[in-house]
């Protein structure tokens, strides 16, 4: 009778316990058990283990009673990352692999029945958590992967990672012959530079241009309102090429969350993303979840980048009324009867919408056949307290086509990322973090007003009927915009300017 104990790493984020993969062997009627709450794909490891080490020339113990236990018991195992710990276990069980060379190594990645290692998702997370759970944080555990995967989850310098082609060289690695795996090292990877659409391809619409450039330089949510086809898409795919580049550690976060889903592609470390899910979205696309493991949604996938929602008012009332709380935040947990998460959430919002269910209400040259009752229903689909937590209103109107075609290119997205990048550095030295995000205290002690400013800011909130976090929001986006023009305090025309991008939807 004999035991191998070798680690596996479940996907539920960073902070996941290791999914320990226990092995034993016993004499009696033949058979291959793997118990510990393993989905569909878990238990078929069964036969592709089975294939993988008589196809690679390995012992597979068929005279024997096969138990494989994947702890801890109530988490549930999905994917096929324990095929190759399962492997392992039933060599090192078997004594073909020494025990003791097992230990401080965690190992994932699905076989195929020639042995061949396939990509596993979650390398990134996989190589973060093997970093946090070591008793000793000047410990470096190892991470044997499938060599793509490997590639993956050495961009988190966090771990010594290990690649492999097939079962073989992981065999080889173990028992430290030649043609074993070999330790994988990330290149030190820089921030992509932006190289998409540019903002100077977006004729005319000087005072949308300058709402997003305050969105990009104080990281506040946007809602843009105006008729079809006068720009919003264009503006808003052409936002990201306004935002500073990734720093390091912004970068890791994208990432990871990306690669709990697959997602991620080494190639697009450090570029800004934009998400733009359909607006048929279900609530649990949106912000996460599932009926078996617990996965990060779009606002996850989002982190550190942009998520769009075209035709906002389309999207079921449920569905942005779950918006709430990570856009106040930048968190999201999910709690489930067996089980929670928790997601980071920490997205950019740019939100677009027609005015009316025609779409043409304020259009310069076509007549909107919508009655007032219609308008109020179609914008009253984003509640109050959801449009309280957008900071920048923006209205999109349109241009005639002999207009637009006269007009010169604006600004390019360069010029614009300058100053955004220059107030960017002014927020973080201040403060630490962008305007966006002032709380308490420090909201009060850098958005602090002269009496002029405050007895107007006053008047507007009794006249225009708005809440306290509503206020909130205007400070913050006259500190952006007084940082945007080097200012030290907020002046009344800083104060101004914010009020007015809080208008697109006033009339409701």
């Amino acid at each position: 009778m004999s035991l191998a104990q070798v680690a596996s790493r479940a996907l539920l984020g960073m902070e996941a316990p290791p999914v320990t993969v226990e092995v034993h062997l016993s004499p009696g009627l033949p058979g291959f058990t793997i118990v510990g709450l393993p989905e569909a794909e878990v238990r078929e490891a069964r036969d592709r283990v089975r294939s993988a080490l008589i196809n690679s020339g390995l012992g597979f113990p068929s005279n024997k009673r096969i138990v494989v236990n994947l702890a801890p018991a109530d988490l549930p195992k999905e994917s096929g990352r324990f095929d190759l710990p399962i492997a392992i276990g039933l060599l090192a069980a078997q004594g073909l692999i020494p025990a003791g060379r097992l230990q401080g190594h965690t190992f994932a990645g699905e076989l195929s029945l020639t042995g061949e290692l396939r990509p596993t998702r979650g390398a990134l997370a996989m190589a973060c958590a093997v970093a946090s759970q070591l008793p000793d944080a000047h410990e470096q555990g190892t991470l044997v992967l499938p060599l793509e995967s490997a590639e993956e989850a050495a961009l988190a310098q966090a771990a010594t990672v290990v690649g492999a082609r097939d079962l073989q060289q992981v065999v080889a690695y173990l028992l430290e012959q030649d043609g074993g795996a070999q330790r994988v090292t990330a290149m030190p990877a820089e921030s992509a530079q932006h190289s998409g659409p540019d903002m100077a391809e977006v004729r005319g619409h000087s005072a949308a241009k300058r709402a997003l450039e305050i969105a990009a330089a104080g990281g506040h949510h946007v809602l843009m309102a105006g008729p079809p086809g006068s720009g919003k898409s264009m503006l808003a795919h052409r936002f990201v090429s306004l935002l500073p580049p990734l720093t390091r550690a912004q970068a890791l976060e994208s990432a990871t969350v990306l690669s709990l889903v697959g997602r991620f592609d080494p190639a697009q470390w450090g570029r800004r993303l934009v998400r733009s899910p359909h607006h048929t979205a279900s609530a649990v696309a949106l912000v996460g979840g599932g009926a078996g493991t617990i996965r990060p949604g779009e606002i996850s996938l989002a982190t550190q980048n942009v998520l769009f929602l075209d035709e906002l008012p389309e999207f079921d009332r449920s569905v942005l009324e779950s918006l709430r709380e990570p856009l106040e935040t930048g968190r999201i947990h999910i709690s489930r009867a067996a089980r929670q998460a928790e997601f980071p959430a920490q997205f950019q919002l740019i939100a677009a919408m027609n005015p009316c269910p025609c779409g043409y209400l304020g259009h310069p040259t076509r007549s909107c056949r919508c009655t007032p009752d219609q308008v109020g229903r179609y914008q009253g689909r984003i509640s109050g307290p959801l449009l309280d937590r957008i900071d920048v209103q923006v209205e999109v109107g349109a241009i005639a086509p002999e207009t637009l075609l006269q007009l010169p290119q604006g600004e390019t997205s360069a010029q614009i990322a300058a100053r955004v990048a220059a107030a960017t550095a002014v927020q973080l030295a201040r403060q630490g973090g962008l305007n966006a995000g002032l709380q308490g205290a420090t909201l009060d002690a850098h958005c602090a007003l002269d009496a002029a400013s405050s007895a107007f800011l006053t008047q507007a909130i009794s006249r225009l009927g708005w809440s306290s976090r509503a206020a909130h929001r205007v400070l913050r986006l006259a500190r952006t915009i007084a940082d945007l023009s080097q200012a030290q305090t907020i002046a009344l025309p800083h104060l101004a300017e914010a009020m007015q991008l809080r208008r697109a939807l006033a009339s409701r």
